[in-house]
């Protein structure tokens, strides 16, 4: 597949050139060369439209030139965002030495999330943070631009009438072909309907030109309106492809969480029946959260309850491998003291003492689940013993000469 500009082209007669292949599908040399060709004349000349945008701005009101600024500066992030992945592009091209790993690497910074150096998302004013792929970003650009141009009352040399209702027309037939990705439901009957207004002022356009009238003071809103309408689908569909990710994401958190409520479940059981007293902690049940929801609404509030569900997790897994771990540091204890016990010289006379409360630990030690507390406070009555025992100890002397 070789990459070359098939969308209509705008006023400035320059459209965002098709890119090769899909995600996961490698791009070969033949194809990024065309593509990365057709790319930086696009670039180039959509910062030349955006240069003549902010020089149109002059001659505008104070007030016309403020509700035009905002969306000239986010028109301006995207370019900045697509100028350096183009860089990107390039120096991965390296000049056409493209191997199976900068094919591959092609792909992902042609059709993977693109981000801005100056931000940590793309944004637009009405929908915030923005995950777009380069053909997306362009796209938008492209729509941006369109929409500039109008509402600065710029007029290119080339932007004639005939020619803008053609733009109009193919603006058109972009929005026909993306109202059927929209989900069915209220959002679709919506589309479709701003769809078929633009339809029929289209056909009054036509009409009008075919009479001879004057077009100028129509195709423009017409142009803003249509510009308008597909960016928010392109906006709506990759916000559709975010949460997508994002429902795939959580159903594998909840996966894993259940795992983790399972094996944590088993070490719950192990404590019980090892110690007492042992830890009581509630261990939730991650399903009794019902299906990932669509919504992106709902779905960021399911997220932030599989959250609390995961510290719940932390909680309970912390606190049974605690009291575990504690079960067997008395073991271990008991263990070397017998050990210590069994190496000193013990006073005949301390004895018995110590060998009763060796045989108390054995027998406390011994007990299924193990009393905690009691061992722990007889390992220490022992090892206190035992200290007091292996130091009353008399040191044997020197013979004298």
């Amino acid at each position: 597949m070789t990459a070359a500009p098939a969308h209509t082209p705008d006023q400035s007669g320059v459209a965002a050139p098709v890119a090769p292949g899909a995600l996961g599908v490698p791009v070969q040399a033949g194809e990024a060369q065309t593509y990365l060709n057709a790319l930086r004349l696009w670039v180039a000349q959509r910062r030349a439209d955006l240069g003549e945008v902010d020089r149109a701005l002059l001659r505008l009101s104070p007030a016309e030139q403020s509700s035009i600024t905002t969306d000239l500066t986010v028109a301006l992030t995207f370019w900045k965002a697509v100028s350096d992945r183009l860089t990107l592009l390039e120096t991965t091209f390296d000049g056409g030495r493209v191997g199976p790993k900068e094919a591959e690497r092609l792909s992902t910074l042609i059709h993977g999330r693109l981000d801005s150096n100056t931000s940590e998302h793309l944004s637009l004013p009405s929908s915030g943070s923005l995950a777009v792929s380069l053909p997306e970003a362009c796209r938008l650009l492209d729509s941006l631009t369109r929409t500039l141009q109008a509402r600065a009352s710029l007029a290119p040399g080339a932007a004639e009438a005939s020619q803008r209702i053609t733009v109009a027309r193919a603006g058109v037939e972009r929005i026909r072909d993306q109202v059927p990705l929209v989900p069915v439901g209220a959002q679709r009957d919506a589309a479709a309907d701003k769809l078929a207004r633009l339809d029929r002022r289209i056909e009054d356009l036509l009409s009008r030109a075919r009479r001879g009238a004057d077009v100028g003071g129509v195709i423009g809103p017409l142009e803003i309106d249509i510009a308008v309408l597909e960016r928010d689908l392109i906006v709506a569909a990759a916000e559709r492809a975010s949460a997508a990710r994002s429902r795939v994401r959580t159903q594998q958190q909840i996966e894993e969480l259940d795992a983790r409520a399972a094996a944590i479940r088993a070490l719950e059981r192990s404590c019980v029946e090892a110690i007492t007293p042992a830890p009581h902690l509630a261990i939730p049940n991650v399903r009794a959260l019902g299906p990932v929801p669509q919504a992106a609404a709902e779905l960021a509030a399911y997220r932030d309850r599989l959250e609390r569900v995961s510290r719940a997790l932390d909680l309970a897994h912390e606190r049974y491998a605690a009291g575990l771990a504690e079960r067997d540091e008395v073991v271990g204890l008991a263990g070397a003291l017998s050990a210590m016990a069994a190496a000193a010289a013990v006073p005949a006379e301390l004895e018995p003492d110590l060998t009763d409360l060796r045989r108390r630990l054995d027998e406390t030690l011994a007990q299924t689940p193990l009393p905690l507390v009691r061992a722990r406070a007889l390992a220490a009555a022992y090892q206190s013993y035992l200290d007091v025992a292996t130091r009353s100890t008399p040191r044997p002397q020197k013979g004298r000469p």
